[in-house]
């Protein structure tokens, strides 16, 4: 937390709540699909990915060696396997806009999904602000992405009863991005994290809270971010 307390989770609680969190995003989560408007442009998406995955995917020994320096409070961290490409993860930046996660080249992101009616989301959010207040920069980014459907109401009113200052307000109320993390095999519920270097390659990922204003999360966080 921002004035230096730590955060205890109680974990089998926080995990079953967070199991919890991932059987509710399911019941109202909207599938979707798109098609391409060319007659070759779905093959062209489709090879775009492809290359950038096997590019992700030669980056194996970094996610372990980064990985390795996931101990004490972010020990639940584990490394990709292999590390992919989510460059085209899509939601809202603070303006409102639609962007992706390649919009962020160049910058280490730590990517979490959170809903207000996810209790360790509540826990955990105050040291995710607290972690972006003391290591956001231009090289590293806490983007925190609510998956509320709805409006924007609800959402703002909770980042401001729980005194989130620092982070942007990043949104997805169609729930698409919790989707395609699920499908991936990247989220069981929330909250959800994921580790993305700075050419948008997933490093590392985590279910479940953790105290992100730690010693050690902060130590991850500069080996992430070291050439």
């Amino acid at each position: 937390m921002a004035d230096g307390k730590r955060f205890f989770f109680p974990a089998t609680r926080l995990i079953l709540a967070a199991l919890l969190a991932g059987v509710l995003a399911g019941a109202v989560a909207v599938y979707v699909s798109e098609s391409g408007s060319g007659n070759n442009a779905p093959e062209k998406v489709a090879a775009a990915a492809g290359k950038d995955d096997v590019a992700c995917a030669a980056k194996a020994a970094r996610a372990k060696t980064i990985a390795a320096k996931a101990v004490g409070q972010v020990a639940a961290l584990q490394p990709a396997d292999p590390p992919q490409s989510l460059k085209s993860l899509a939601f809202n930046g603070p303006d409102g806009k639609p962007m992706t996660i390649a919009d962020h080249a160049g910058k280490t992101v730590l990517l979490n999904l959170w809903a207000t009616w996810c209790a360790p989301c509540r826990a955990e959010m105050p040291a995710l602000d607290a972690l972006q207040k003391e290591k956001g920069s231009s090289a590293f980014e806490v983007i925190a992405v609510n998956v509320d459907t709805g409006d924007d109401t609800k959402p703002k009113k909770f980042i401001k009863e729980i005194g989130v200052e620092t982070l942007g307000f990043y949104r997805d109320p169609t729930i698409a991005l919790f989707n395609e993390a699920k499908t991936r095999g990247l989220a069981l519920g929330l909250p959800v994290t994921m580790l993305i270097d700075a050419d948008g390659c997933l490093i590392a990922h985590m279910n479940g809270p953790a105290e992100w204003s730690s010693p050690d999360a902060k130590r991850l966080v500069e080996a992430a971010i070291a050439p």
